[in-house]
């Protein structure tokens, strides 16, 4: 019974675009409340001695929640998929990549998005504490801060959830991989 309840549901603003995942527990007490309703409902019921409630989903809000979009934050993961899991010197497609600081953190370069990329273990020994210009070594592409897209932050569960892909508008999927 705790991974029924503990099990994800999306959440969506009432114009439909995603907010949040929460558990089964937390999306229960919003039905009860009268401040969500349910759109689409998960393979399972929750039994208790007076009723039986059909697990949710996806539930949206009643009511509208106006909230700045969320910014990805800065991790070796996230790095690794903005870069596609390339070194960024010389081309190379791996899973064992390092971070490395365009300008070097001694240097006085800061860990921002702009100042960091993937790069393979020989690149990064060869670059070593050293500018790509002093290294001689290109970058093929600039650092940037990606932009937060619903897909992107949202995948990893709409992977496990199937039925929530609907409520995502086609241009976030396309937009996100």
């Amino acid at each position: 019974m705790g991974a029924l309840v503990n099990s994800p549901v999306l959440v969506l603003n009432q114009n439909y675009e995603p907010l949040n995942v929460c558990n089964v527990r937390r999306a229960i007490v919003l039905l009860d409340k009268g401040k969500a309703e349910v759109l689409e409902h998960n393979h399972g019921f929750l039994r208790s001695f007076s009723r039986t409630i059909a697990l949710p989903s996806v539930i949206r809000l009643v009511y509208l929640i106006h909230r700045p979009r969320p910014q990805l934050r800065l991790s070796r993961k996230e790095v690794f998929a903005r870069d596609y899991y390339t070194c960024q010197y010389c081309g190379a497609k791996s899973k064992e990549l390092t971070l490395d600081h365009v300008v070097p953190r001694h240097l006085g370069g800061p860990h921002v998005w702009e100042n960091v990329v993937a790069a393979c273990k020989t690149c990064n020994h060869k670059k070593r504490n050293r500018t790509p210009e002093e290294a001689h070594m290109r970058l093929f592409q600039r650092p940037y801060r990606p932009k937060a897209n619903l897909f992107f932050i949202f995948h990893q569960h709409f992977q496990a959830q199937e039925e929530w892909l609907k409520f995502l508008p086609e241009w976030e999927r396309v937009a996100g991989f």
